[in-house]
């Protein structure tokens, strides 16, 4: 070879070294410490090193999709801070997708047991810490148009891209080079006990963590690259102990990783990332330092890595790729459904996908959200593929289970006041062309007692809807459970037993509330003594009330919790007619001997209006309002006592549900209150509750003891709280003090553990 050839061989080999050295980014699984990644990546891009292959594992290979998918730093960035995306990956729906309908009564459960008796006791406990139904629709709606795009090969999106996941089976590690991406990034974050896994190929894969959780071994042997930046954000691991349950089981299922890029041209980058596994509270803090730590070794990446990004070709790549991922481009023409019966697919299909008409991934959100709502299915995987005959559509792949069949709930409330009682409820479900379920559950304690049962019957469709057939009876003993009533030192004997049936028809308007039409017949009687002064020789006073009644409601329900909300939004609206005949038996202090022969007829029209929301000021600190207003055209029952009884109620507190205080009722009134609640530390609560009751004419006694009207506003009350609540995965824990204005005994202390719910009376 002539010398000049040599020179140009020579020349070519050092352009090469330079210009087509290539460069591999490597991403650790460390659960929401990960999140440290998306700083390493913005530090990279800023300083134009090139990224020409990225492979990652759990939480890595999120982020490293992201990136691959086409995203730039700072939009991953602005995903990741995102209050959807830390809800998400808490197992939280949106607010706005959490679907209304499909929402049971609230009640005092603390926890639900799904069992099926055909099974092993062990095949009855969760798998799962958290719901996956979010996560699962979230990564396909968010890769299904890259996945498109690159028709299903990872090496045909804007970097290409492996991640793996764990069989446990073979005890083996799964690498995915192609199918569905959202699939193989959700195979790879699913962490044991906290995601639930899911089946890849027959396979049921696990987080990639689990035998390798910095890949990098997979970065050299697919890509073979020049040089390998690798993050790890990974926990080190610590010793396992006779007393730390969770640390054995992470040994016995986890492989220690070797942490050192395989290459010997390469670099690790180590993040600070001591937080909890699954804490989202510390992403800026995260993404900070993986920003400054990347920058503090740019020097030393810099003078290994000669290349320089070509940032406009990147730029053509990531704009061509994102026509393909607009949401408004992702239009469904079909669906299969595979998993359930026959009967069964029917039910979902109804549910998504109304006369094989095409359907936006809008409205495929929607209708999602409001299939996994209904308790009767287990899970609805999603997965989107592009249709290949060239139409442009995309096809739907559900792979559904159905929920085990029998649901017992266990709760109550604990309190230092003698209303403390326990819950058990009972529900059978079964899903087929409609849903059925069966529900009975009942409550025993000092103060009410009730048992509720319960059929109800939902039908699929364009407009959804359910009837619900039902029958409760239940017993209060204020006289047993009080200390609180009128001089706040001697309780009146007052005994209320309830007993009613009723049909409900429930519509839905939107996701988020519905419109519920019912009516319903009932027997409400009522014991008494209209005087404190009574022996126990004495009777008492009776009063029963035979009514028939129809009601039209509406209610919009966003609260994030039955208990102690700190978020979201209640309104309320109901229109009643009610039509009765009234009876009275007078006991031995009554002034009225006089039995009712004729039972006198009572006929009112009630209209109520809650409003119930809360604000978010800044970090820690939230106002709440709420406003209530009753219009009733209801008159007088036999005497005093019955027709304050009977009289709507103003209960804005726990513990004002569990009184009887006759100056919290009136025929018409107007209230409203204000509430400050600060969190100084998670999960803790101070509020500060006030509330003015405004009735437009007050309710009270004559010397005979019948009930009369004062003149319009003369009075008002009001009604203040102050608590500390603990919110516990099974309820709340709240110790505080109770104000009831113009008592001798205004203030109450109260102990309160799990919720103070009680089955609805027919009268309210």
């Amino acid at each position: 070879m002539k010398p000049k050839y040599h020179f140009l061989l020579i020349f070519a080999i050092c352009i090469n070294g330079i210009y087509g050295q290539k460069v591999g980014l490597v991403l650790s699984g460390g659960g929401s410490s990960g999140v440290s990644h998306v700083g390493v990546l913005k530090a990279l891009e800023e300083n134009n090193i090139p990224i020409d292959y990225i492979s990652g594992t759990s939480i890595g290979s999120l982020i490293g999709a992201y990136y691959a998918a086409g995203y730039t730093p700072q939009e991953i960035e602005k995903l990741v801070k995102s209050e959807l995306f830390q809800k998400i990956f808490k197992g939280e729906i949106p607010a706005k997708y959490t679907y209304f309908l499909k929402r049971h009564d609230e009640d005092a459960s603390w926890q639900t047991f799904k069992l099926s008796f055909s099974t092993k006791f062990i095949n009855n406990l969760p798998t799962n810490f958290i719901n996956s139904v979010p996560v699962d629709f979230y990564l396909m709606e968010a890769f299904c148009g890259a996945n498109a795009y690159a028709k299903n090969n990872f090496d045909s999106l804007v970097v290409p891209y492996r991640c793996i996941a764990s069989d446990v089976e073979s005890k083996q590690t799964v690498i995915f080079r192609d199918g569905d991406l959202s699939s193989c990034i959700r195979a790879s974050m699913s962490y044991p006990f906290y995601l639930r896994p899911i089946s890849i190929k027959n396979k049921l894969l696990f987080d990639g963590g689990l035998y390798n959780n910095l890949p990098t071994n997979v970065m050299y042997d697919e890509f073979y690259p020049d040089f390998i930046i690798g993050s790890s954000v990974a926990e080190v691991p610590q010793p396992p102990s006779d007393d730390n349950l969770y640390l054995q089981i992470r040994h016995m299922l986890t492989t220690q990783t070797n942490f050192n890029p395989v290459c010997e041209n390469g670099i690790l980058i180590q993040p600070w990332s001591d937080v909890n596994t699954f804490n989202f509270d510390e992403i800026d803090r995260l993404i900070d330092s993986g920003y400054v730590t990347t920058i503090r070794m740019m020097p030393e990446i810099k003078k290994r890595v000669e290349r320089m990004a070509d940032n406009e070709a990147l730029k053509l790549k990531r704009e061509k790729i994102k026509k393909a991922e607009v949401s408004d481009s992702i239009v469904f023409n079909s669906v299969d459904i595979e998993g359930v019966s026959t009967k069964t697919k029917k039910f979902i299909r109804r549910s998504i996908f109304y006369k094989s008409k095409p359907f936006s991934l809008a409205l495929l959100k929607k209708n999602y959200f409001r299939l996994t709502s209904d308790d009767k299915i287990k899970s609805v995987y999603p997965i989107a593929s592009k249709d290949t005959s060239g139409s442009g559509f995309f096809n739907l792949k559900l792979l559904a289970k159905k929920e085990k069949s029998f649901f017992m709930d266990i709760g109550g409330n604990v309190s230092n006041r003698p209303i403390s009682e326990g819950f058990l409820g009972l529900q059978y479900n079964h899903l087929g062309r409609i849903g059925f379920t069966a529900y009975a559950n009942g409550y025993y304690g000092k103060l009410h007692s009730s048992g509720h049962f319960k059929l109800r019957f939902d039908f699929p469709g364009k407009v959804p809807f359910y009837v619900e057939p039902s029958f409760t009876i239940s017993r209060w003993d204020y006289f047993s459970s009080s200390a609180l009533f009128y001089d706040f030192q001697k309780p009146a004997y007052m005994l209320q037993e309830d007993r009613y049936g009723e049909l409900k028809i429930g519509l839905p308007l939107g996701n988020v509330s519905k419109v519920v039409a019912s009516g319903g017949y009932s027997e409400w009687g009522n014991r008494y003594y209209q005087t404190s002064n009574f022996t126990k020789l004495d009777t008492a006073d009776a009063t029963y009330f035979d009514f028939a009644y129809a009601q039209l409601s509406y209610e919009l329900n966003t609260l994030n919790r039955k208990q102690y909300a700190s978020s979201g939004t209640k309104i309320h609206f109901r229109a009643k007619y009610v039509n009765g005949a009234e009876s009275f038996y007078p006991g031995t202090t009554s002034l009225d001997t006089v039995k009712t022969i004729n039972s006198p007829m009572h006929t009112w029209v009630q209209f109520k209006f809650t409003f119930d929301s809360y604000i978010r000021t800044f970090k820690g600190f939230k106002i709440g309002v709420f406003l209530e207003g009753v219009y009733s055209t209801q008159d007088f029952f036999r005497n005093y006592t019955s027709s304050i009884l009977s009289a709507p109620a103003f209960n804005p507190t726990l513990e004002s549900q569990t009184l009887f205080i006759p100056q919290y009722r009136a025929h018409q009134y107007l209230a409203g209150g204000l509430k400050a609640i600060t969190t100084p530390w998670k999960k803790f609560d101070i509020r500060f509750e006030g509330y003015l009751f405004q009735p437009v004419t007050s309710i009270t006694s004559t010397s005979a003891q019948t009930a009369q009207y004062t003149k319009p506003f003369l009075y008002r009350n009001f009604i203040g709280l102050v608590a500390l609540v603990y919110t516990t995965p099974v309820g709340p824990v709240s110790i505080g003090m109770n104000y009831y204005d113009k008592n001798e005994n205004s203030f109450s202390f109260f102990f309160h553990v799990g919720y103070i719910i009680f089955n609805k009376k027919s009268i309210d």
